[in-house]
């Protein structure tokens, strides 16, 4: 009996260092977790504060190049091209990236045999100058509806003015008055010559709507990008909601080439229309503009004008003075635009539709929205316009002959830019008469320009969009958007 309950003592002994390290383990894990979730806890809260710290840093270096920008446009000097040899820019929209990519090899094994420098992976050799004719839709051609593709989309100094400049350019609603710390060397945007990269040059020289070389610099720890768009090459989204009734059958045909060129479906179509007429009955898009007068709310001392009775009269009478005042063509249109641009920047546009990607490609984004202006303006400029916008804004002169008159225009662009609408009357003759009937909508020099500013600090990325006019060097803002 003794010797039984000794050896129950010594194996209750053994198991104590058993039960200690399975205690000593179960608390290891509990502490583990811990120091696990609070440094979990940490970190994320330090990613937290870095992102705010980098988004306001990003958040006033946007700012501050945008003011930047808006104080020096009125030094940018835009400058056409001629491009006699090379592969027009008008039809890249419709080109599947293998023949895309094969225009680029073309035109890299050109300039290495002209400069007597060959790359490894090329021959030097000819371009062939109607392959882009060839691959590209033909003048009259249109894309095949329906033919949808899903793509990946890889998006790829000005001076310091005084702060009354800076006022005075940047009078909207909203913006930040102070004028960040930007480089205090004088204007320097950038030219069109000197890039590197193998492209299809547009009118400016860049890829297109490009007018000058992006401008890049540093704002502390911020990267910024400003980079000038010329408004006037895209197709105005105004035109579907013309006001004049007897217009608006025809810019119906002009927007369903646009889309029929960007590749989409009947269903779609009415779809977009049926958003847009939504707007028109709201405000309907003016091109043309003629003196007005508006009703003006008088003083609140004079707004009613008490009438003493006459002889036979039983009471006072009690008339409401209203005033007149004359509205001018300029305060019209730069009220027309103020309204659009938040219309069309509004989410009464389709804008998942319309940013859809129209080919498949690791390298560049065709989609409608890229093609679109959407800061009401009202002329395309024939000289950089590409293809579909240019038959759309050529179908208010003749819907028949738009494809024809388009290719032309196209032809001589390449070789010399056209000078204004009559030169071009007199280079097509035989189109006189269309080209009279669309002068309206179409133009020969760019006057609105859209100004892309991106910050980027840290993981922090903020864009700022502005529109302006541009008539010689002065600048009439026409609207701010920042994300």
């Amino acid at each position: 009996m003794d010797e039984a309950l000794h050896q129950h003592g010594r194996a209750r002994r053994a198991d104590r260092p058993g039960v200690i390290l399975l205690v000593t383990l179960v608390v290891l894990v509990i502490l583990s977790t811990l120091g696990y979730t609070l440094c979990v806890q940490v970190a994320a809260r330090r990613h937290r504060d870095q992102y705010i710290i980098d988004y306001c840093v990003a958040r006033n270096a946007c700012t501050s190049g945008l003011k930047y920008a808006l104080a020096s446009i009125g030094t940018l000097q835009v400058q056409l091209i001629s491009r006699p040899n090379e592969p027009d820019f008008s039809d890249v929209f419709a080109l599947p990236e293998s023949e895309y990519q094969k225009i680029l090899q073309q035109i890299a094994a050109q300039r290495a045999a002209d400069g007597n420098l060959v790359p490894e992976d090329l021959t030097p050799g000819a371009v062939d100058r109607d392959s882009l004719k060839k691959a590209a839709p033909q003048s009259g051609e249109k894309k095949a509806p329906g033919k949808k593709t899903k793509a990946k989309a890889t998006k790829k100094g000005l001076g310091k003015k005084a702060a009354s400049d800076l006022s005075k350019n940047s009078s909207q609603p909203g913006e930040v008055n102070e004028v960040g710390d930007v480089n205090d060397s004088a204007p320097t945007w950038g030219t069109p010559a000197g890039t590197t990269s193998v492209q299809i040059r547009g009118p400016y020289g860049l890829p297109w709507p490009l007018v000058t070389e992006p401008m890049k610099f540093e704002i502390g720890t911020a990267k910024v990008t400003i980079e000038v768009e010329d408004e006037n090459a895209k197709y105005p989204l105004g035109w579907a909601m013309l006001a004049d009734e007897k217009r608006r059958p025809v810019a119906v045909v002009g927007w369903t080439t646009f889309c029929e060129w960007m590749g989409y479906t009947p269903g779609e179509i009415s779809q977009m229309n049926d958003d847009l007429a939504k707007i028109a009955k709201t405000k309907p898009f003016k091109t043309e503009f003629k003196q007005e007068t508006e009703n003006v709310e008088p003083p609140a001392s004079a707004r009613s004008k008490i009438t003493r009775p006459t002889s036979g009269a039983s009471s006072m009478v009690v008339r409401r003075t209203v005033s007149k005042k004359p509205l001018t063509v300029e305060e019209q249109i730069d009220r027309q635009d103020k309204e659009y641009a938040k219309l069309l920047h509004s989410s009464l546009i389709n804008r998942d539709l319309l940013s859809r990607p129209s080919v498949a490609s690791d390298t560049r984004k065709e989609c409608a929205l890229k093609y679109l202006g959407l800061w009401a303006t009202r002329r395309v400029n024939i000289n950089s316009a590409p293809r579909q916008v240019l038959e759309a804004a050529l179908t208010f002169g003749s819907a028949a002959d738009a494809p024809k008159i388009a290719q032309e225009i196209i032809q001589l662009r390449r070789k010399t830019p056209v000078a204004d609408v009559n030169g071009l009357k007199q280079s097509l003759p035989r189109y006189a008469g269309a080209l009279d009937d669309c002068r309206t909508f179409i133009t020969a020099q760019s006057t609105v320009y859209t100004i892309r500013v991106t910050a980027v600090s840290g993981v922090a990325r903020v864009t700022a969009l502005a529109a302006v006019s541009k008539e010689g060097d002065k600048v009439q803002p026409i609207a701010i958007i920042s994300d």
